[in-house]
C-alpha cells in the first residue's frame, strides 16, 4: 500500500486541528498513516488519497467522520489514574462542597468526567462517591462521562474491562463495584449496575461553541486533553467548561497541564488542582 503522502496528510492535519483542536505537526504522519490502515482496509480502498476523497465527499461526512475521528483520538486511561487527586477529592473537595449548604439539607453533587474515554475515570469517581455517601447520608451523586469518540463511549455504557485493566482498584473496592463474568476462563469483570446507573454518557466535542445538555458541575475532572490542543483553544475550552462550573467548585487538571490564563475566574490549591472564585 502507498504511504500517506505529505499533502494528504496537512489536508487531515488542518481538518483534525479545526474539528478536534488537536495539533497535528508533520512529526505525526507515521501515526495518523499507522492509524488509518485499518480503515483502508475496511473499505477496500487502495490509497489514502482515495481515503481522503471518501472521507470528505457528503457520503464520508456522514458514515466515515465517526470511524476517523475513533481512529485519530488517544485514549489512554486507567483506573484511579493520578491517585493523589482522588485522595484530595475524597479528603478535601467533597467535605468542602458538603458543607458549604444548609445544614441539614441533603445535597447532590454533580461531577463531569470531560473526555472520559473508556469510562475508566467516571468509574473511579463513581466508587469514590459511592463510598462517601455511605458515610453522609444527605449526599446524592450524579457523575457525567463526556467524549468525541463514540467507540469508547460504547466501551463505557458496557463497562466491561479485562482484568488487568482494574490492577490499580484497591481491592475492597474490587469486592463491592466489580462483578466477575460467568465464564471464568474471559478473564473479564463489568461494574456493577448500581454503579452504572450513576454514570451518564454523552458524546461531546470540546471545540463546540457550546456544550449542550450540561448542568451545573460541582466538579470538573478534565485531565490529560489539554497537551494536545494549542494555548489559544486551551483557554477557549477552559472557559466554556467554567461556565458550567459552580463557584466554590473544583477543577482537575492532568500532571503536565498548567492553567496560565490569569484572566480565568480560578485559584490554585495544589498542582493540577484548581478551584473556582466565589
Amino acid at each position: 500500500m502507498p504511504s500517506l503522502a505529505m499533502s494528504d496528510f496537512r489536508r487531515l492535519g488542518n481538518y483534525i486541528h479545526t474539528e478536534l483542536g488537536i495539533k497535528m505537526p508533520d512529526a505525526k504522519r507515521g501515526m495518523v498513516e499507522s492509524r488509518l490502515r485499518k480503515r483502508l482496509n475496511a473499505l477496500n480502498l487502495t490509497s489514502y488519497e482515495a481515503y481522503c476523497a471518501y472521507l470528505f465527499s457528503p457520503r464520508g461526512q456522514k458514515d466515515e467522520l465517526p470511524f476517523f475521528i475513533n481512529q485519530i483520538t488517544t485514549n489512554k486511561t486507567d483506573f484511579f489514574r493520578e491517585s493523589k487527586q482522588f485522595i484530595f477529592l475524597e479528603k478535601t473537595a467533597l467535605p468542602e462542597l458538603l458543607s458549604s449548604g444548609p445544614t441539614g439539607e441533603s445535597k447532590k453533587m454533580y461531577i463531569w468526567s470531560a473526555a472520559c474515554s473508556r469510562g475508566h475515570e467516571p468509574y473511579s469517581l463513581a466508587m469514590v462517591l459511592s463510598e462517601y455517601a455511605r458515610q453522609h447520608k444527605n449526599m446524592d451523586f450524579c457523575i457525567l462521562g463526556s467524549d468525541v469518540s463514540t467507540e469508547v463511549l460504547n466501551v463505557a455504557q458496557k463497562a466491561v474491562y479485562a482484568h488487568e485493566e482494574i490492577e490499580p482498584v484497591p481491592m475492597a473496592l474490587r469486592k463491592k463495584y466489580l462483578m466477575r463474568s460467568k465464564d471464568r476462563s474471559k478473564n473479564m469483570v463489568r461494574i456493577v449496575p448500581q454503579l452504572r446507573s450513576k454514570v451518564r454518557l454523552l458524546r461531546l466535542n470540546l471545540m463546540d461553541k457550546r456544550y449542550a445538555g450540561i448542568e451545573q458541575m460541582d466538579i470538573i475532572f478534565c485531565r490529560n486533553v489539554m497537551i494536545y490542543f494549542e494555548k489559544q483553544t486551551q483557554y477557549q475550552i477552559l472557559h466554556r467548561l467554567l461556565t458550567h462550573l459552580k463557584p466554590g467548585g473544583f477543577l482537575f487538571m492532568g500532571h503536565s497541564e498548567v492553567i496560565q490564563h490569569a484572566e480565568l475566574p480560578l485559584k490554585s490549591i495544589q498542582t493540577t488542582i484548581y478551584q473556582k472564585s466565589k
